[in-house]
């Protein structure tokens, strides 16, 4: 999920239109249109707004991660069986190099 799509999930929870959120912001329909679309960015006068009138905190309405949203999805499609022979420390390790030294660090202390 990009910026776009995260804002426009916001306003759709809360059930406003485009017209709606530009009439409160004071700004433009076409201008929600292209922050939805990532064509644009809110200034971050507008953002604060924007997460005021959505009900969210500014990293609340900002905060997405695609790499979380695509890891949980296969999450949820992976079986029960097949997430237990998963060696998760490995298949995390290899994005965050730092978790394999952890773990290195943390089985030298145990032995």
């Amino acid at each position: 999920m990009n910026l776009g799509d995260h804002l426009f999930q916001a306003r759709k929870k809360k059930g406003l239109s485009q017209e709606n959120v530009a009439e409160k912001l004071g700004v433009s329909r076409q201008t929600v249109s292209k922050w939805e679309l990532n064509e644009t960015l809110p200034d971050i006068r507008q953002a604060k707004s924007m997460a005021t009138l959505y009900g969210l905190t500014l990293d609340e309405l900002i905060e997405w991660d695609a790499d979380m949203q695509e890891i949980q999805e296969i999450i949820e499609k992976t079986s029960e069986e097949l997430t237990r022979k998963i060696d998760w420390t490995k298949a995390w390790s290899k994005k965050y190099p730092i978790l394999a030294a952890v773990w290195k660090n943390k089985q030298r202390l145990q032995s």
